[in-house]
């Protein structure tokens, strides 16, 4: 039987109506819970896994190296295309040409690049600085060249809107696509008018980012499918719920001296395990024992 390989699937989601709902995981685990809920693609967020590797904020601080074995075990870990955050490319375009092979590798679908200088910083955070349109047009002609799989879904995110201004932003996502970028991520955008303008203007299409909390409006996911948008992510959301619910469970054994306060909130053992694949590890534990 052909395996579909992910970075194919992705595009065949990409090429059909509608649009693509990604969540955001922060490790493998969220990441089989998307797909035991049945969405079809998994965003990996730059900002979960800087929270979830480090205990520290989206600033820079994980390397190219980090990021892909973050991105290979959660590709490992579900049946469905991966899309990974690949920050800025980790340097100038001949690091951009190997980081594109490394997430190759890992197995993910497709990745996205941003146009921030270095340090980077979380799209939704103030202070952030991005590099000459010119020299990332360089960085996305350099991700092109680089895959082997003509399917891998490069992603060209521009952050140039709350630093440089709405329209050059959107000059630069319209250079970027023409660049050869197969979507485009226009990020922070601050109005529902705004995200208008530019799901009108892009002729790629379109990454819309729901950050929960961040700059940009909270619309559903039928309205920005109205406005043209194509992939649409939430990246944090799994990340704050289950924060949420483990300072919960951590106040009731810290004033109780037991988890029993929230047992009802918990799922079972069983379950759990279910979900992380212990059945299918017991038969082929069964299958190879010589007793």
């Amino acid at each position: 039987m052909t395996v579909e390989r992910p970075t194919t699937r992705l595009r065949v989601l990409m090429n059909r109506p509608g649009v693509i709902v990604a969540p955001g995981a922060f490790d493998s685990l969220s990441a089989k819970l998307i797909e035991q809920a049945g969405f079809e693609t998994v965003y990996m967020t730059g900002f979960g896994a800087s929270a979830s590797l480090l205990g520290a904020p989206d600033f820079g601080l994980l390397t190219m190296e980090e990021m892909v074995r973050h991105a290979s075990h959660i590709a490992s870990a579900v049946n469905i295309p991966v899309i990974a955050d690949a920050d800025n490319g980790y340097g100038n375009p001949i690091n951009v040409f190997r980081t594109i092979r490394e997430y190759e590798r890992a197995g993910v679908a497709g990745c996205h690049l941003e146009d921030q200088s270095l340090p980077k910083r979380c799209g939704h955070m103030d202070g952030k600085q991005v590099i000459p349109a010119k020299q990332f047009i360089e960085k996305i002609k350099a991700a092109t060249d680089a895959r082997r799989d003509p399917d891998f879904v490069i992603i060209a995110r521009t952050d140039a809107r709350t630093v440089n201004g709405f329209d050059d932003a959107l000059e630069r996502a319209s250079a970027y696509a023409e660049a050869g970028a197969d979507m485009i991520f226009f990020e922070s955008p601050l109005s529902v008018d705004e995200l208008r303008k530019v799901a009108s203007s892009i002729k790629v299409p379109l990454v819309a980012n729901m950050a929960e909390g961040g700059k940009t409006p909270q619309l559903p996911v039928q309205e920005l499918e109205r406005m043209g948008c194509k992939l649409i992510i939430f990246p944090i959301g799994l990340l704050l719920m289950a924060t949420k619910a483990m300072r919960r469970a951590l106040k009731v054994l810290r004033d109780t001296g037991s988890h029993a306060g929230c047992f009802e909130e918990m799922v079972g053992f069983k379950e759990f395990t279910d979900l992380i694949g212990l059945p299918e590890l017991l038969k082929l534990s069964s299958k190879y024992s010589s007793e």
